[in-house]
């Protein structure tokens, strides 16, 4: 009997979601927590796939843990909490290729790719949906120089560690683009506030002048009225 779980790496507690997948195996769930903790202790803080080999006469179970999702190990190597959902507009980390490499090497036995050229491309795939920079570009221009081999020596020599100069200098360049973006989003916030302000001053106006009933013509004036009288 296969089980699958998602799991917090080094963190799996009981719960009804783990019970409710768990308990028609008749194996102990507090063993199975703590085989699976001390298993994925090396991806604390990410999501780790696990799959639970259980043989249901004998009670016994084989733990495999596969590597986290691309996002999650990008996201854990950039310090990142959360890609961005407005991409070319907000950047919410700057990679270098030597991370991109790190992770396409993490991935690489769990993928379809040929080679470690091609799980790098996977990766920076990754970045794109997540709205990465990489080596201060947005992530598909990365892409195209990948393509025309400016990364190959880093790619073939399978590099990992980013130099600490070039390191700074990423961050620098980052935190450049992060100033920046933070102003226009506050224009765009004020812009937004003033329009909402403006429509909500011009709402009362338009009531007021409709409120106000026309004088129909066939009113009568006091004149009008004496001048009735007297016929």
């Amino acid at each position: 009997m296969i089980i699958k779980l998602i799991v917090e790496g080094g963190s799996m507690a009981p719960g009804p979601a783990i019970s409710q997948k768990l308990g028609p195996a008749g194996i102990n769930i507090g063993q199975v927590i703590s085989k699976v903790n001390d298993a994925t202790k090396d991806f604390k803080g990410l999501k780790v796939p696990v799959e639970l080999d259980v043989n249901t006469s004998s009670k016994t179970f084989n733990i495999k843990v596969f590597s986290p999702p691309v996002s999650e190990l990008l996201k854990k190597e950039l310090g990142i909490t959360k890609g961005s959902g407005l991409q070319k507009k907000e950047y919410p980390g700057n990679a270098s290729i030597e991370q991109i490499i790190s992770v396409a090497k993490i991935k690489f036995p769990n993928m379809l790719s040929k080679d470690l050229k091609a799980a790098v491309k996977s990766v920076v795939g990754t970045c794109v949906s997540l709205g990465l920079l990489i080596e201060n570009k947005p992530a598909v221009e990365a892409e195209e120089e990948i393509n025309k081999g400016k990364y190959d020596k880093e790619i073939k020599g399978e590099i990992t560690k980013t130099p600490e100069q070039k390191k700074q200098e990423l961050q620098q360049f980052y935190l450049d683009i992060k100033t920046k973006q933070e102003k226009i989003k506050k224009q765009e916030e004020a812009a937004k506030e003033a329009a909402k302000e403006a429509a909500t001053a011009a709402t009362p106006a338009a009531t007021t002048v409709s409120a106000t009933p026309a004088k129909s013509k066939e009113e009568k004036t006091p004149a009008k009225k004496a001048e009735a009288k007297k016929k």
